[in-house]
């Protein structure tokens, strides 16, 4: 089994080291488990993570494993260049859990799998897509998040004038996701940015989870 120093990748603050040694003393038998912490995809413009406990001898190659003080930490290999630099802290808002800060953010091929590499190229940097990202986090999100939706823009053509939309959520397979884009997101952004030439929407909506949506 290879294992790299774990000290450069995942540090946990005192608090989130107590809160971890208490979870762990509640497991049997604890003298031989491991925090195991890895990227499991993205959410959002970030990373989404899973921490559990499982036995050290599972660890696969390649895999970084060292300790935080009484706490023994392995990271999949596929998960060390994502979370290096990270640090796990204790937060007491909202009763109180763990967070993870990560200083890494996953690329634009990550976030947006299956999307052209020719529309990414676009990137989200302009004076445009500055304002259209002030626009869907503090007026459109917030409206969807009532049934669990999210509209992230995943690229403005600054030259075309041309918004690419990518939602998810709620709004992923949903049948009214069509009359949420044209109606509600693009009339926020068109308010916001009038030269706006079109917004289009780039979601796989195959994918998605509701059941109402049917592909043409």
């Amino acid at each position: 089994m290879t294992s790299i120093d774990t000290f450069d990748v995942l540090t946990l603050t005192d608090e989130a080291r107590n809160v971890v040694l208490d979870a762990l003393n509640n497991e049997t038998p604890s003298e031989t488990l491991a925090l195991w912490v890895e990227v499991t995809g993205t959410r959002g413009a970030g990373y989404s993570y899973d921490l559990y406990f499982s036995e050290l001898n599972l660890a696969p190659d390649g895999a970084a494993i060292g300790r935080d003080g009484d706490v023994t930490i392995v990271i999949p290999a596929s998960s060390v260049d994502r979370l290096r630099g990270s640090r796990l802290e204790f937060a007491a808002e909202g009763g109180g859990g763990l967070v993870l800060v990560n200083p890494n953010s996953p690329t634009p091929e990550e976030v947006n799998p299956g999307i052209p590499e020719d529309i990414l190229a676009f990137g989200v940097e302009g004076p445009l897509a500055t304002v259209a990202l002030v626009v869907l986090d503090e007026q459109v999100n917030p409206s969807i998040a009532s049934h669990g939706g999210r509209a992230d823009l995943v690229a403005l053509d600054e030259e075309a004038k041309t918004a690419y939309i990518k939602l998810s959520g709620g709004c992923q397979g949903c049948a009214m996701s069509r009359m949420t884009l044209t109606q509600g997101i693009e009339t926020m952004l068109r308010e916001a940015i009038p030269e706006l030439v079109s917004v289009l929407d780039v979601t796989d909506h195959a994918s998605g989870v509701n059941p109402f949506y049917s592909p043409e």
